[in-house]
């Protein structure tokens, strides 16, 4: 146990010698209005909140604090996928499937179990101001209740 503190102490040490208070720490919050069970695509507007603060080199980590909506990186190229994705799921989290939980509509309880299986938290690196994506790669909101909401996206900019 007391090398287990020395190691964290030494960590402690070298990482206040390197720190660099040029470093970024930046949050901010984007709001979208969705329509209803879609999949939006996103890449655009984060891309210019990492131009408007400037950031070339680090971290953009998103977090959308919703259980019935989600974020995924996915191919930007043909439409058909996004369909395919949506149709995947209702088959996986069907609507009327005897859900315990249905206090808020039928759609409620397979919006949920969309958000499990996806992400509600994504870590993109950017390098040279531009976030690191495959070319076919887009960020997306994805959207599962059937009725429009309005989404808050916190983004939290780190690095320089």
């Amino acid at each position: 146990m007391i090398y287990l503190i020395k190691m964290q102490i030494r960590c402690l040490l070298l990482t206040k010698e390197s720190y660099n208070s040029n470093i970024m720490n930046t949050i901010e919050q984007v709001s979208f209005k969705t329509e209803g069970y879609q999949i939006v695509n996103i890449t655009d507007t984060i891309q210019e909140i990492v131009n408007h603060h400037k950031l070339v080199q680090g971290l953009v980590n998103l977090s959308i604090l919703h259980t019935s909506a989600s974020l995924t990186v996915q191919e930007n190229a043909s439409r058909d996928v996004l369909n395919d994705i949506k149709t995947f799921l209702s088959g996986l989290a069907p609507e009327y499937a005897n859900y315990l939980h249905d206090i808020e509509g039928p759609d409620d309880m397979p919006a949920h179990l969309k958000t499990l299986i996806t992400n509600t938290h994504l870590t993109l690196s950017v390098a040279s101001s531009k976030l690191i994506l495959g070319i076919w790669q887009g960020i997306y909101l994805c959207e599962w209740r059937k009725y429009g909401q309005s989404r808050s996206i916190t983004v939290h900019l780190l690095g320089k």
